[in-house]
């Protein structure tokens, strides 16, 4: 099996109480570094499944069981120039030329911010423009298309993202119960 990183953005749990720790570890979370930031609680896991999703669910699934209700997912799917250019290991200037039309072609459009010195892009979108263009891999994508459609569903069912419609197809094709 292969191991996937990502980050959980929980909320709900006091990390001052004693069995603060020992909540996440007793659930299945012994595969993430725990800490604490602007008053959420940061979860950065390393998990082993066989797959993206099952990780990433697993995960989700675990840190419900401490009774924290998740608040997001990491990486973010709302990526800067720079964002963008860490993530494909380009310069920012690269990805500047190419959102400005001068290098490549119909390079996707920013999506929010769009007005302002720094707007933002679609993630998945991004990552399918430079997979075409052989510079990402399809796992880059898959992944990226996950975690959007997780943190939309973290959005609609206010952090009881296995209640959701994306979490529930995603267990009946993992076959998980």
């Amino acid at each position: 099996m292969k191991k996937y990183e990502f980050t959980l953005i929980a909320s709900g749990l006091d990390p001052e109480a004693e069995d603060f720790a020992d909540r996440f570890f007793n659930a299945g979370c012994n595969d993430a570094t725990i800490s604490f930031a602007k008053g959420l609680i940061v979860l950065e896991f390393e998990r082993e499944a066989k797959n993206f999703a099952h990780a990433l669910i697993s995960a989700i699934q675990n840190v419900r069981e401490t009774g924290a209700t998740i608040e997001h997912i990491e990486p973010d799917y709302l990526v800067s120039l720079s964002d963008i250019a860490e993530r494909c290991n380009l310069s920012r200037s690269a990805i500047s030329l190419f959102a400005k039309g001068e290098r490549g072609e119909r390079f996707p459009a920013p999506i929010a911010r769009v007005t302002s010195e720094s707007p933002l892009w679609d993630w998945v979108h991004v990552a399918r423009w430079m997979y075409h263009r052989r510079r990402l891999s399809l796992s880059v994508v898959i992944h990226a298309k996950i975690v959007r459609e997780a943190n939309r569903a973290v959005s609609e069912t206010h952090g009881r993202v296995e209640e959701s419609r994306f979490a529930q197809r995603l267990l009946n094709e993992l076959h998980v119960s």
